[in-house]
């Protein structure tokens, strides 16, 4: 049986042997806190590693879905299809074509250059 506390008890010191095994208890957690830590971080990169590697890798779904979706409508504005307000996108006006001087014919081995004057 435990007896009931009824005088005052003073506080005694931790000695320096609990004092040391607290402090080795503190390092064994550190360490292993970080171990586990380390060990996340390793496992986290190699799943995203994983990822990105099966990612690259074409998935014929998508080529599945690509054939068989509808082609989209161009979005159309109706007020201004009906001339209500003017077209947010205009149709571009035809630049007009510059034709160039006609270039003079090239030399053959046996004609002389002609003489240009400065």
């Amino acid at each position: 049986m435990v007896e009931p506390i009824t005088t005052p008890q003073h506080y005694v010191p931790p000695s320096a042997r609990d004092l040391r095994s607290q402090a080795v208890h503190r390092l064994q957690v550190g360490a292993f806190g970080l171990c586990a830590m380390l060990l996340l971080v390793g496992l986290a990169n190699i799943i995203t590693d994983r990822v990105d590697r099966n990612t690259d890798q074409a998935d014929p779904i998508h080529e599945v879905v690509a054939v068989d979706a509808r082609p989209k409508k161009a979005a159309s504005d109706p007020l201004a299809d009906i001339g209500v307000v003017p077209a947010s996108d205009p149709t571009p006006t035809p630049t007009p074509t510059v034709t160039a001087a006609p270039r003079p014919a090239p030399m053959q081995s046996g004609e002389a250059a002609p003489l240009v004057d400065q």
